[in-house]
């Protein structure tokens, strides 16, 4: 939580000098409160039931300088015959860009949700009732960037301070005598770019850009230390309207180092009280992965207009070929398409910052009655960008560094009263960690990922949205089951003034291969006021 207020109460500090000129702004703090009945839907019968309270905020300022979206609520739940267990749970979003000068804008994000601990373990899709196999995850970003050149030549530079923290799960979720998988604690990243660049037709018939970066990474789990350094150039080639050849070659440097665990007499790994693998002081810096030499790759761009643009790359990079793609469609003003193919070298903290910048300023809330909000695809409300899928990381904590590969579709819709949209995606993580460090040694695991979010305004004081949704887990690592979860829920409310009444019903189930499954159904009556 305090992750979370010092980055909102950093974007209020960026925003206070524009907010004397703002049109358009709204701020509506709120508390709320509700009493959720869950049910057991297979053998057991069980039936719980509890009360909620909650604060939060929902804030928007759109404006020629300052671009703020925020969304945040603090909820604790009360269990006054202590079938459930009391908690609370921080779910938020936020993103900011401020520019200061033409040319230069401070961005920054935060995000407060809550993960899949295990890739082993139960995959709930709400946090209705006693969940297992979830941790509450903070992440924050903030940085400034630089560009200047609009015709024929330009230049632009970044940097970019990333923050993520993890606090242990509350329930664990796997067999305890499956061999144990490290916790992830936090980490701290600094990314820094610079690109320039000239137009095809400035000096030859070829657009020709340069560009560089580095990213260094010190997570405090085994002492990890992620370091790259890169450097390429670009080429593309006019071929037609709208059409492109490019190509490039670059320099990179990778490395991975982490200290190994420190055991007991027995051979086993020593953990600590909250799970976390103990590092062995004596443990010098071990590499878990480096690469060095050149990378390449080629492709085509067809743009034929500032509202449609597809790219399509295949070269080789990370000793293996590799295959990246975009494309960005605005079918109107308030409708858009984004499939993205990516292959990188992440951590769960470096992927999270990264998707998390991704996202607009202009995002709609998801509506969740039963739980986070912020754990799976975020949409927008403005056809510029259609959203992202944060599933990618939040599918389940990885406390290693790896091989990430997949890819995303998102599609948001919004026709006056009516809003729609749809993500789904496919992600695989091979893990880069030292041979005999642990059970994730030469393991992968993969998860598949489908979300649809709809809503109906019916009149001026009332609405209704729901949602459904679908995840698919598997590993290599060694008697690791396979889960899938699936659900759908769905909420009418009322708005009376600043007072607004809801009705939810959803139902949840997941299969954890060989070890059975669980079906429950949620109801929730709440209330909520706004000043």
């Amino acid at each position: 939580m305090k992750l979370i207020a010092a980055a909102l109460a950093a974007t209020a500090l960026i925003a206070l000098p524009a907010m004397a000129k703002e049109k358009r702004k709204s701020i509506e703090p709120y508390i709320d409160a509700g009493q959720v009945l869950v049910a057991d839907l297979g053998g057991g019968g069980e039936v719980l039931t509890y009360s909620t309270l909650g604060v939060g905020v929902d804030a928007s300022i759109q404006t020629r300088r300052v671009e703020v979206q925020l969304s945040y609520k603090y909820e604790r739940r009360f269990d006054y015959q202590k079938d459930v267990a009391d908690g609370d749970t921080h779910s938020g979003l936020a993103r900011a860009a401020v520019k200061v000068t033409p040319g230069f804008t401070v961005e920054g994000g935060a995000l407060a949700t809550r993960a899949r601990s295990d890739i082993r373990g139960d995959a709930p899709g709400n946090l209705a009732g006693n969940v297992r196999n979830t941790s509450q995850v903070y992440t924050a970003y903030a940085g400034p960037t630089f560009h200047t050149g609009d015709g024929p030549a330009s230049l632009s530079a970044a940097y970019r301070f990333g923050y993520t923290k993890v606090e242990q799960p509350d329930i664990p979720g796997v067999d305890p005598t499956a061999p144990p998988l490290d916790v992830y604690d936090s980490s701290k990243s600094h990314l820094a770019q610079v690109r320039a660049g000239v137009k095809a037709g400035t000096i030859l018939p070829v657009g020709v850009s340069a560009a560089a970066a580095w990213n260094r990474e010190e997570a405090s789990q085994l002492d990890q230390t992620y370091d790259g350094k890169f450097g390429r150039v670009d080429a593309v080639l006019p071929v037609g309207r709208g059409l492109a050849v490019v190509g490039g070659v670059g320099y990179e440097k990778i490395e991975i180092t982490q200290k190994d665990a420190l055991r007991d007499g027995g051979g086993n790994i020593v953990r600590d009280g909250a799970g976390r693998f103990v590092t062995d002081p004596a443990s010098p810096p071990r590499i878990a992965y480096e690469v060095e030499g050149i990378f390449w790759d080629a492709g085509v761009i067809y743009q034929p207009n500032s509202r449609f643009m597809v790219e399509a790359r295949a070269g080789r990079r990370y000793d293996t070929m590799s295959y990246t793609g975009a494309l960005n469609w605005q079918m109107s003003r308030r409708s858009s398409l984004q499939i993205g193919v990516y292959d990188s070298v992440e951590s769960f903290g470096r992927q999270l910052s990264r998707d998390l910048a991704s996202l607009p300023t202009n995002f709609e809330t998801p509506v969740d009655p039963f739980g986070d909000a912020f754990n799976g695809c975020v949409f927008t409300s403005a056809g510029s960008a259609a959203g992202a899928c944060l599933d990618n990381a939040l599918g389940s904590i990885a406390s290693a560094n790896y091989r990430s590969r997949g890819a995303n579709l998102v599609l948001s819709m919004n026709a006056g009263p009516t809003s729609f949209g749809f993500g789904a995606g496919y992600a695989n993580r091979r893990y880069l960690v030292p041979a005999g460090s642990s059970v994730l040694a030469g393991t992968s695991d993969e998860t598949w990922f489908a979300q649809f979010s709809a809503g109906q305004q019916l009149d001026a004081r009332s609405g209704i949205n729901g949602v459904v949704y679908a995840n698919y887990f598997t590993t290599t690592i060694a008697g690791a089951p396979s889960v899938m979860g699936a659900g759908a829920n769905g909420t009418y409310y009322r708005n009376f003034g600043p007072l607004s009444a809801t009705a939810s019903l959803g139902i949840y189930t997941f299969d954890v291969e060989s070890e059975g499954s669980s079906t429950s159904a949620q109801a929730l009556l709440g209330l909520r006021y706004g000043f």
